[in-house]
C-alpha cells in the first residue's frame, strides 16, 4: 500500500473516530439534546425544510420518562436516549469504523483491526452499521432538496410551518397554537441573547431567557469551563433560516419548537492567557438545532423562554 493511501486511511480513521463521537462541544448546550417539551418531551418534532431529519432524542430532562406535563422543568429524572441517537452510540460506531480502517492500513483486512474469533460477527455488525449510515446520508441528501413549507410571516428568515399533529404517542397534547410575526422575532432574539449571555457567563441574564431546568444545564457547562480554565467566547450569532416544527397549548402553557439554522463565531479561550484553545475566530460556524420555547398562556411574545435544545439525529 502506498504512503499516500495509508495517509488517507489514517486521516479517515481519525475523522470517523472523532467526528462521530458527538457534535461541537462549545456554545450554549454544548451540542447535546436537553430540556423539556411538556407532553412531547419524548417524541421527535416533525421534520421541516430547515431540519429535514429527525431530531436526536433528548438526553437530559427533568421530565421523568413516562410522566409528562412537567412544563417548566421542575421535577427530576433523565430521558433514555436511543442507543444510536446518543453520543455514545455514534462514538462506538466511529470507533468500530476507525478500528476497521486501521486494520486495513496494517494489512489485516477491513475487519482485521477488530481481531479475535468474534471478528466475523463484529464484521456483520459493521456492515449493517455502514448500510444504516449510507441510507441515512442518502435520505438527508435527497430531503435537503424538498420545497419549503409556506405560511410563515413574509420578510422573515422563517420559511414556514411543518405539520401540526393534534396528538403524540396516543396522548392528548393540546390544540395547535397559531403564532404571530412578533413570536418569530422573539425566537430570533432569544437565540442571540442566550448565546451572548452564555459567552458572558451571565447566569442572571440566562434566568430571564430560559427555564430553571435549562439554566441549570448552562450553569453546569459554565462551571465545567471554569474548572478547565477556559471561557467559551461566542460572537456574531445570526439566524440564517428557520421554520416552525410545531406549536401547541398544554394546560396553562404554550409551546413552540422551531428549527434554526444560524451562524456564529465560537471559540474556546484560555482564561489566564487569552489564547484561543479551539475554534476559528474569523470564520463563522453554521449550526442547525431545534429550540423549544415555552410561555405562560396569554403572556405575549416577551414571555417566551428556552425550554429545550435538540441536535440533528
Amino acid at each position: 500500500m502506498s504512503f499516500r493511501s495509508k495517509t488517507l486511511i489514517l486521516a479517515l480513521a481519525a475523522l470517523l473516530s472523532l467526528g462521530m463521537a458527538g457534535d461541537a462541544f462549545a456554545r450554549a448546550g454544548r451540542g447535546f439534546s436537553m430540556g423539556s417539551r411538556g407532553y412531547r418531551t419524548y417524541t421527535s418534532p416533525p421534520i421541516t425544510s430547515t431540519s429535514p431529519w429527525n431530531a436526536a432524542p433528548i438526553q437530559r430532562s427533568t421530565t421523568p420518562y413516562g410522566n409528562y406535563g412537567q412544563g417548566y422543568g421542575y421535577g427530576s429524572g433523565f430521558n433514555r436516549p436511543s442507543f444510536f441517537g446518543g453520543g455514545f452510540g455514534r462514538g462506538l460506531i466511529g470507533g468500530f469504523l476507525g478500528a476497521s480502517l486501521f486494520g486495513l492500513l496494517f494489512g489485516h483486512g477491513f475487519f482485521g483491526g477488530l481481531g479475535g474469533g468474534g471478528g466475523s460477527f463484529l464484521g456483520l455488525l459493521l456492515q449493517l452499521g455502514l448500510i444504516y449510515l449510507l441510507i441515512r446520508f442518502a435520505m438527508n441528501f435527497f430531503r435537503g432538496g424538498q420545497p419549503a413549507y409556506y405560511g410563515a410571516p413574509s420578510g422573515s428568515a422563517y420559511v414556514g410551518a411543518g405539520p401540526q399533529p393534534g396528538s403524540y404517542g396516543g396522548m392528548a397534547s393540546g390544540p395547535p397554537l397559531t403564532l404571530e410575526p412578533e413570536d418569530y422575532t422573539a425566537f430570533e432574539r432569544r437565540l442571540s441573547d442566550v448565546q451572548s449571555a452564555f459567552s458572558d457567563e451571565d447566569l442572571n441574564r440566562l434566568r430571564s431567557l430560559a427555564t430553571p431546568e435549562m439554566v441549570g444545564y448552562f450553569s453546569e457547562e459554565l462551571a465545567g469551563n471554569q474548572r478547565r480554565g477556559v471561557v467559551n467566547r461566542i460572537t456574531g450569532t445570526r439566524l440564517l433560516k428557520g421554520d416552525l416544527a410545531e406549536a401547541w397549548r398544554e394546560g396553562g402553557a404554550e409551546y413552540a419548537t422551531v428549527a434554526l439554522l444560524y451562524s456564529l463565531i465560537d471559540t474556546m479561550v484560555d482564561h489566564a492567557s487569552g489564547r484561543i484553545v479551539s475554534g476559528n475566530p474569523t470564520v463563522p460556524e453554521e449550526v442547525t438545532e431545534l429550540w423549544t420555547f415555552v410561555r405562560a398562556a396569554g403572556s405575549g411574545p416577551q414571555g417566551w423562554m428556552v425550554s429545550a435544545i435538540q441536535q440533528r439525529g
